[in-house]
Formats: structure tokens, C-alpha cells, sequence
């Protein structure tokens, strides 16, 4: 497999839009299944699917299949500038109501699952080795 060569205009582009910046926010520093993100951002699949492949082509997520899941998580780019400009776009949409209350309903839904009938028996977002909500169990 020829890896991809970087370019900055589309990774603009991938920032410039506000579902992308919703899933950026929503991945953060996890590895989080496709189902959770339709279900959070209340979108159909298909158009979350295309959201996520735009930033995959961007540079900017991985995807990983387990089973019949997706899991994607966020990605560094390899250009430096590029780099800080993800880092510090994330760390500004953190304090946005929109951003923070799709967080809220993440963390339900985390801890919840149950009530969400998208993410049956869907895995949990995992964060650096551990298990989203891992004290409050299930």
C-alpha cells in the first residue's frame, strides 16, 4: 500500500465543516465505534460514513474493523503545521455549548447503552487502554 501524500488545502477542507469538526470532537483522545457517532450526532449513517471517509483522506482519522464494527480514531498528520493547527482546533471547540453537550450524550450513552437502541451490544470507546465509563460499569 503507497501512502498518501498530505495536502493541505484538503485538510482545510476538512476542518471547515461542522459535522467533521462534531466527530473530531467526539473521538478526541479515544477510538470510538461508527455506531456511536451516528447515534450522538442523530445523522444518518451513510452521510456520517462519507463525513468520516473525507477525513480519512484528509489525514486526519484511522479506521480499524472489529467484527462487524468500525472504530476510528483521531491521527496526527504528518506536517508539522498541520499538527498544532489540529491540536489547537480541538482544543477550542472543547469549550463550545454544541460540542460540549454532544460530549454529555456521548457519556450517556457510554454508560447507558442500553437506552440507545443504535449501539446494542456495540463496544465501548476506549481511551489509552481503558474502557470509557469503566467505573460505572454497564
Amino acid at each position: 500500500m503507497t501512502k498518501r501524500v498530505f495536502e493541505v488545502e484538503r485538510f482545510f477542507q476538512a476542518l471547515g465543516d461542522t459535522t467533521r469538526l462534531r466527530l473530531l470532537n467526539l473521538m478526541g483522545e479515544q477510538e470510538i465505534c461508527v455506531c456511536y457517532l451516528v447515534e450522538i450526532l442523530g445523522q444518518a449513517q451513510p452521510k456520517i460514513s462519507r463525513h468520516l471517509a473525507y477525513l480519512r483522506s484528509a489525514g486526519i482519522v484511522e479506521a480499524r474493523r472489529e467484527g462487524k464494527w468500525m472504530h476510528y480514531r483521531i491521527v496526527m498528520p504528518p506536517h508539522v503545521g498541520a499538527t498544532q493547527i489540529l491540536r489547537q482546533t480541538l482544543e477550542s471547540i472543547k469549550d463550545e455549548r454544541a460540542m460540549q453537550a454532544d460530549r454529555a450524550r456521548l457519556l450517556k450513552a457510554c454508560c447507558s447503552p442500553r437506552k440507545f437502541a443504535g449501539i446494542e451490544g456495540a463496544p465501548l470507546p476506549v481511551k489509552v487502554g481503558k474502557i470509557c465509563c469503566e467505573a460505572k460499569g454497564r
